[in-house]
């Protein structure tokens, strides 16, 4: 009976492992799809592979949080009770991938995870408390680095970075070779090549970080129940993903490829690597963080900072003016021309924010990430607290 118990448990951390592939592809590669620099599939196997790589040296710390220390007696990490949490975890992720939207999968396992603790009277309050101010302050540093880098130090990186796509295909394949190589074409340029390589080396860079902190949201509460050990738990769990990016991140490769936002290459290329950071950072020291939310602040701070170049911070904090906040202001000097000193600048170059943002894809974006964790944490308590097969 033990022995299907464990499996069911392995298929419900497979399905969860799914849904992780479906809700993190998106936004790691859904830049470099958006700028049809690699395809669905090869983001799916860049995806699997960093992903793994992530998980696999730094991910284990973040399962032993979410598996050994959020609950005070990991005994109530029961087969059944596992089942139970991998379900809810599944299940609001399948919701969020279902309407095209990438949840936070780290808030979702660490709700689920918390109603279970609530339910049985063992919930670590200060563990939680821990991650809890992290998930608060972990934003408000993203916001405030990318602010700085916007304000002070965006127009020297854009000069540099910055590039205007040409018409038609990136690259063609040769297949004049025994091994089809791709090879530019005539209308792509190097510095456009050497933009999109580097958008596909941050997609890379942010699945790395996805697997040092979603690898537990599959394979924690098995791992935590000494059911099923840390290295195939891993290789299981990465498998799964594996699965899911090429099959149902399609759809949230597409809304944060081509619905969400279209930022410029630079702000991208900011908002990614100051995101991407701060997970890696958060999962070395064992706290799940969220992605999304981190890099949503990311992307506000870095577009209030080059909205507010218009004015000297003098002037803003005696409130004498005040700038048209717009994260717009990201692509203001998009073709990197050398920009007046700060306060110089005329506010009418800064459009308004409806350009960059679809207003309805951002709002569903919103919406599903409140929901999401909040439908797997309220379900896993009720759950365990008032059906009798888990016995707690």
């Amino acid at each position: 009976m033990v022995s299907v118990l464990l499996l069911v448990g392995i298929l419900v951390a497979v399905f969860v492992g799914y849904n992780v592939g479906g809700a993190t592809t998106g936004p790691a590669f859904g830049p470099a799809v958006g700028a049809d620099a690699i395809s669905k599939t090869a983001a799916g196997v860049l995806m699997t592979v960093f992903f793994f790589v992530g998980a696999w040296t730094i991910g284990r710390r973040v399962v032993d949080t979410l598996g050994r220390e959020l609950v005070r007696d990991p005994g109530v990490f029961t087969l059944e009770a596992s089942i139970g949490v991998l379900f809810f975890i599944g299940a609001a992720l399948f919701i969020g991938n279902f309407f095209g939207v990438p949840a936070s999968t780290s808030m979702t396992a660490v709700g689920s995870i918390a109603g279970l603790g609530l339910a049985a009277g063992e919930l670590n309050v200060a563990v939680m408390g821990e991650i809890a101010i992290w998930w608060v302050v972990s934003p408000f540093i993203g916001f405030w680095v990318s602010l700085i880098i916007g304000r002070y130090f965006y127009s020297a990186l854009n000069r540099r970075l910055a590039m205007v796509r040409s018409e038609g295909p990136l690259y063609r394949l040769d297949r004049s070779r025994r091994v089809p190589v791709p090879v530019p074409t005539d209308t792509t340029n190097w510095r456009e090549l050497g933009g999109v390589a580097m958008v596909i080396v941050i997609g890379c860079l942010m699945a790395f970080s996805s697997g040092t902190s979603n690898i537990a949201n599959a394979v924690a509460p098995l791992v935590g129940s000494g059911q099923l050990a840390m290295n195939p738990a891993i290789v299981i769990g990465c498998a799964a993903v594996g699965i899911g990016t090429v099959t149902i991140a399609r759809r949230t490769l597409e809304t944060m490829g081509n619905d969400l936002t279209e930022l410029p290459l630079t702000a991208a290329i900011v908002t990614a690597t100051v995101s991407a950071s701060l997970v890696i950072f958060l999962s070395a020291i064992g706290i799940p963080a969220s992605f999304v939310i981190i890099a949503t602040m990311c992307i506000i701070g870095l577009g209030w900072g080059r909205a507010t170049r218009p004015i000297t911070v003098a002037d803003a904090v005696r409130g004498e003016e005040s700038a048209p906040l717009s994260v717009d202001a990201l692509t203001a000097d998009e073709e990197g021309e050398t920009l007046p000193p700060i306060g110089d600048e005329d506010p009418e170059r800064i459009p308004s924010a409806s350009d960059l943002f679809d207003p309805a894809t951002t709002a569903r974006v919103v919406l599903m990430q409140n929901i999401v964790p909040v439908i797997a944490t309220g379900g896993a308590y009720a759950t365990f607290r008032f059906v009798p097969i888990f016995g707690l």
